[in-house]
Parts: structure tokens; C-alpha cells; sequence
């Protein structure tokens, strides 16, 4: 009774009284599978207030209570990392998602119970320890072609897909894990994880491969589908990545405000803290691009990096810097923008295979390419080398087949054959920036290019196409309804 008590009290927000229920459980000698069920809900619960660390513990000292192999809860190096993925590929074989999703159930209780708290540890390993989080991926998959399925097995299929994407950029096999992983979650049984298996493979495998447009609606879908289950933290996911996903794609700034507006009432009653904490940076960028208590703005981020510093959440800190970085991209702030770059240490490792780690590189590879510009010498070298070795890591995604890639390449190609002197070349490529963004209904990245060629034009000292593209680049910030930033440029004309 006690422990249908606590789940109720997560369920509704009531924090206080579940933390009682569960002492009271946990007091008690009972048997495992009663603590397995008040343990689950005091890891999702510390979770969700934002207690990443405490919420790993928790899972892991319960996973060692079980007799099973457990992860130290530490950076992991390449070499294990390594060993664990030959472990896995050896006994994937030449499976199709097919095949996998034929595997038989999983029918031993205590290898259940593990399987569910590495399901946990797996989504707070993402934010505090990035390299952990492949282990316990490993872990999940290989005890899935060991023992069978349950539903853990969509989160082992979906997470290798992400690291198959993300990490190793082997895209048809991550796409065919993911797609093992929907399958899982089709079969009777599995519906408590239906919303978190859309949330995984649609925020870490498609859009690698797949307009990033198509996944707004899906992640829509896997919002309704958590609430509709109780499966509150899925749901809170696939809404903070939707939101991004309409920002990246450049949707009007103002209806995203909106959106995340209310999302933030909605994760307040749900006490969603650690999700609500995406929302509100993404909120306090969009209102800093329309002019917005921008003072109010920079204070929430500067203190969300404080505490993503005394609590070592990398993946919070990764969030700020990336959107920190938007903004002074934007503004064309570039020598706060490559101060930030040189500072903010392995971002692309803390967002994983996010789409957000697809935009940071491409913002990163700019402002090496700005800074090269403005510099001499041996630290124009220096940009300009930085610069080339991310350049070529877009140039691998697009030639793997990633579309939503194909404007950042050529704005970046632009820039650097303005650097390099190759001046018809650059000409060139920014047309092609300008076509690729439109087309393909990126207006906030169509804005940036024209502002970009203005600047090419400007530095050849033609006037014409100078205005024309800073008119034309004005008018894509209206109508992406960024106040702050069509202001800038109205001074600057005057």
C-alpha cells in the first residue's frame, strides 16, 4: 500500500509525502521485489528534481543489492568502451530489427529488475557522466540477447542506435536499432515505454538521416502518449526536445515563446525540475533574440552554470554554453563567441547524438572561421586549423547522408574560401547557403547567410550586393519575429 502511495504522490508532484512512504517501505524488512518497486520511484523521483548524482547511487547500490554486474560510477576510458561495444557487436551478429524483436521474453525476475534500473541509470548517466552512459547501454543490450526482452529492451536498442549514430556515425545500423526498438515496443506489455522509446529514437537516430522537421509531430505524439500512461519524465522529454527542434528549424520566435511558456507551468506542477531547466534556457534565448528581459535572461543562464558546476551536470552546462553561443552567433559577437568555444571544453560529448551537437559544431566551426579572419599569423593558423578539423566532421555527416546538414556546409565552405582568398569560390557557396536554407524552410540559417554574404561583400567593397543582402537578411529576421536582432541592423544602417 505504501509503495502504491509513493508512485501516486510522484505521479501528482507531492514530493514530501512520497520521500515518507518510501522510508517507510525501505525501514521495513520485505522482500527485494517490494523495495525494487519504492527504489524505482526514488530514482525517477531524484531525477526529477534534479538530483542527478544522488538519483545514480540510488540505482546503482540497488543493482548491487540484485548481484548483478554494475558500472562504477566514473568516466569510463576508450579502451573499455571499446572492449563492451565488440562485446555487444559479437553477440548482435547479423541480427536484423526484425530478428530482435523476434527474441523470447525475458522471464527472470531479477535480471528484470536490473534491466530497469540500468534503464534509469541510463538517462541520468547522459547528463553527469557522458562515457558511463555507453556502458550501461552495453549492458542493456547484452543482457536483452542473453536473457530476452522486456521493455528495457527498446531503451538497449534505442540507446545503441545513438551511440551507433552519434558516436561511431554508422547511421543504417543505428536507423535498423531504432527501428528494433519501435518493434519491441509494439509487442503486448511494453506500453509503459512506448513514450520514451519515440522520445530516444527520434531525439538521437533519425535526424541523422531524416529532415529535421519530421520530428516534430512524432515527438508530439510521444508527449500525449506519456501523459496518457503516467509516464510523466518521457512525456517532459519529447516536449523540451520538440521545442528545440521548432526553434533549430526556425519556426517564429514568438509562438515558441508561447509554447515554452506553458510548458514551463506544466513541468512546474508536474516537478519536473531537471526538464524544466532545458525549457527555461531555450525560453531565455528566444527572449533575448526578441529583446526581452534579456538582463533577467543572462542572470538564469549564469546561474544555471553555476549549478551545473557544483553539481557536475555536463549536459546542463553543455545546454547554456550551446545556446550561449547561438545568441552571440546571431548578434555576430564573435570575439565573446570564440572565448566561449575555447572554454567550454567537449560539448559535442555532453549532447550526445542530440541535434543540438549537429548545430553547436557547425556554430563552433563559424566562429573558428571568424576568428581566423580577424587574426594574423600564427593564431589565424591556429583558427583556421581548429576550423578545418570540425569542418571535415560535417563534411562526414553530410556524406553520410544527413540532409539537415547540407546549408551548414555550404555556409561554412563560404567562409572558408573567403578566408582562403577564394573569392568566385565563396561567391558561390554563399548562393548556395542562401537556396539550401530557403528551400528547405530553415529561415532562421537563410537570415544568417545573407548577413554572412553581405559581409563577403562588404570586405570586396560592393555596395549593391552588400544592402541587398543585409535588406534581405533583415527582412528573414522579421519574419522569424527576431526583434533584438532586426534592430541591430536598422542601427547599423543608420
Amino acid at each position: 500500500l505504501c509503495s502504491d502511495g509513493a508512485n501516486a504522490c510522484f505521479l501528482t508532484g507531492d514530493l514530501d509525502t512520497m520521500n515518507d512512504l518510501i522510508d517507510e517501505v525501505l525501514s521495513k524488512d520485505i522482500d527485494t521485489v517490494e523495495k525494487y518497486r519504492v527504489s524505482e520511484i526514488k530514482v525517477k523521483s531524484l531525477h526529477a528534481v534534479g538530483k542527478v548524482n544522488e538519483s545514480i547511487d540510488a540505482a546503482l547500490n540497488f543493482r548491487r543489492q540484485l548481484g548483478l554486474p554494475t558500472p562504477q560510477k566514473k568516466p569510463a576510458s576508450k579502451f573499455t568502451i571499446a572492449r563492451e561495444y565488440m562485446r555487444v557487436m559479437r553477440l548482435l551478429k547479423k541480427k536484423t530489427a526484425e530478428d530482435i524483436a523476434n527474441l523470447p521474453e525475458l522471464d527472470d525476475e531479477r535480471q528484470e529488475m536490473g534491466q530497469r534500473m540500468n534503464e534509469l541509470l541510463a538517462v541520468c548517466a547522459f547528463q553527469v557522466q557522458p562515457t558511463m552512459l555507453a556502458l550501461i547501454v552495453f549492458l542493456l543490450t547484452t543482457t536483452t540477447l542473453k536473457h530476452g526482452l522486456n521493455p528495457s529492451s527498446c531503451d538497449a536498442f534505442a540507446g545503441l542506435g545513438m551511440i551507433l549514430c552519434g558516436r561511431l556515425g554508422k547511421l543504417e545500423k543505428g536507423c535498423e536499432m531504432a527501428k528494433a526498438a519501435e518493434l519491441i515496443a509494439e509487442q503486448p506489455g511494453m506500453r509503459r515505454i512506448t513514450s520514451k522509446t519515440i522520445f530516444v529514437t527520434q531525439s538521437f537516430c533519425y535526424h541523422w538521416t531524416e529532415p529535421l522537421q519530421d520530428t516534430v509531430t512524432p515527438l508530439l505524439e510521444g508527449c500525449q502518449k506519456g501523459l496518457e500512461i503516467g509516464d510523466t519524465d518521457s512525456a517532459c522529454s519529447c516536449l523540451v526536445v520538440r521545442s528545440y527542434c521548432l526553434y533549430f528549424t526556425g519556426r517564429p520566435l514568438k509562438s515558441i515563446q508561447e509554447e515554452l511558456e506553458a510548458s514551463i507551468e506544466v513541468m512546474t506542477q508536474l516537478r519536473q525540475d531537471a526538464r524544466k531547466m532545458r525549457i527555461v534556457i531555450l525560453l531565455a534565448t528566444v527572449k533575448k533574440l526578441r529583446g526581452i528581459d534579456t538582463e533577467a535572461g543572462d542572470e538564469k543562464m549564469d546561474s544555471l552554470l553555476a549549478t551545473a558546476a557544483a553539481t557536475g551536470n555536463f549536459s546542463l552546462a553543455a545546454f547554456v554554453n550551446s545556446m550561449k553561443l547561438e545568441v552571440f552567433v546571431i548578434f555576430q559577437q564573435w570575439e565573446e563567441a570564440i572565448e566561449l568555444v575555447q572554454k567550454s571544453g567537449n560539448i559535442r560529448l555532453a549532447l550526445t547524438s542530440a541535434f543540438n551537437t549537429v548545430r553547436y559544431t557547425f556554430l563552433q566551426t563559424l566562429t573558428y572561421f571568424k576568428a581566423a579572419q580577424s587574426a594574423s599569423g600564427k593564431k589565424r593558423k591556429q583558427m583556421k586549423k581548429c576550423g578545418t578539423a570540425t569542418l571535415k566532421v560535417i563534411q562526414g555527416w553530410a556524406k553520410n547522408g544527413n540532409v539537415n546538414v547540407v546549408h551548414y556546409l555550404r555556409i561554412l565552405e563560404a567562409e572558408l574560401d573567403f578566408l582562403q582568398g577564394n573569392v568566385k569560390k565563396a561567391e558561390e557557396s554563399f548562393k548556395a547557403a542562401i537556396t539550401s536554407s530557403r528551400r528547405n524552410g530553415f529561415r532562421n540559417d537563410t537570415a544568417l547567410a545573407h548577413e554572412l554574404s553581405s559581409s563577403f561583400y562588404k570586405a570586396k567593397g560592393d555596395e549593391y550586393w552588400t544592402n541587398y543582402h543585409l535588406e534581405c537578411s533583415k527582412s528573414c529576421y522579421q519574419e522569424w519575429e527576431c526583434s533584438e536582432k532586426v534592430k541591430l541592423l536598422d542601427e547599423s544602417q543608420s
